[in-house]
């Protein structure tokens, strides 16, 4: 998918996508990463996301990636806080207490520039992106991260229904994607209401990727 894309939604303030509160699945759902304090979570195409904001309440720090610097100046003003900003190769190194942000294409993101991290949550990112971009996307965010664990995030529907983003991601796709590398577990969904975009039934699956 091209970066024009997403970069156009961000300047035309289309981000349906972008939700007014932290995901219940989240808050519902993140104990089951046994995440110690302070814990160092990764967020990949986090845009502006609240649920950041939750997730440094609750006392951990929080790594971005993100392809809108638009989004990310918007993150963190609504967090009303003052970044350092720096370049780490091609990306743009946004820093302020403890929260940091890589502004570029995620792709290009390398393991020593991002540091260790302990887990993953990744809630609109394996979706946002086409089948063909998914294999490739796995695998780099599994070798980026070193295999740390993950809580996703998958919307399921009838894709012939509706063009993405997001995209449909089933159980099927999941398995494909991540089984050689994690053990998938299922651990609960919760229907769309209304439906995706209110047009067609979709539920959201969060799967622990261990």
């Amino acid at each position: 998918m091209e970066h024009k894309f997403w970069l156009d939604k961000w300047h035309k303030n289309e981000i349906g996508f972008h939700n007014p509160d932290a995901h219940p699945l989240l808050v519902t759902h993140l104990d089951a990463l046994g995440l110690a304090a302070r814990a160092r979570v990764f967020l990949p195409l986090c845009g502006k996301t609240l649920d950041i904001a939750w997730l440094l309440q609750n006392g951990f720090r929080v790594v971005g990636a993100e392809l809108s610097e638009l989004a990310i100046q918007q993150l963190f003003a609504q967090l009303g806080i003052e970044p350092q900003v720096s370049n780490v190769g091609n990306a743009k190194h946004y820093r302020g207490g403890q929260l940091e942000v890589f502004v570029g294409d995620i792709f290009e993101l390398t393991r020593d520039a991002l540091g260790p991290i302990d887990a993953v949550y990744d809630r609109a990112a394996l979706v946002a992106l086409p089948e063909a971009m998914r294999t490739a996307y796995a695998a780099h965010l599994i070798g980026l991260t070193c295999g740390a664990n993950q809580l996703l995030l998958a919307i399921d529907y009838d894709q012939n229904k509706l063009p993405g983003p997001p995209f449909c991601v089933d159980a099927a796709e999941v398995h494909r994607l991540y089984d050689k590398a994690y053990m998938t577990a299922q651990l609960g969904s919760a229907e769309i209401e209304g439906g995706l975009k209110g047009k067609v039934p979709a539920r959201e699956v969060v799967w622990l990727l261990s």
